[in-house]
């Protein structure tokens, strides 16, 4: 599930326990606007911390002979040949 999905399934939740006043028999749709939000609201910490543990930039270290840090800075990953 990504970021946006998450945040859909956050907004129809939130109608769903906020805006709509209709009782049915059965279901509670409250009860089921939290159920939503709250399944969205993990799913968007579940998207940013696999999207934080994706890769793509990462920092690295120059060294000198001697193995002593010279200066920090950013390596980009690249993949292509």
């Amino acid at each position: 599930m990504g970021i946006g999905t998450s945040i859909f399934l956050i907004a129809v939740g939130a109608i769903l326990a906020f805006a709509v006043n209709i009782r049915t028999s059965g279901i509670d749709l409250q009860t089921v606007g939290v159920i939503l939000m709250l399944v969205g609201v993990i799913g968007v910490i579940l998207s940013a911390i696999f999207w934080n543990s994706w890769g793509g930039i990462r920092r690295g270290a120059v060294y000198d002979d001697g193995g002593t840090v010279v200066r920090r800075r950013r390596v980009v990953q690249d993949d292509v040949l």
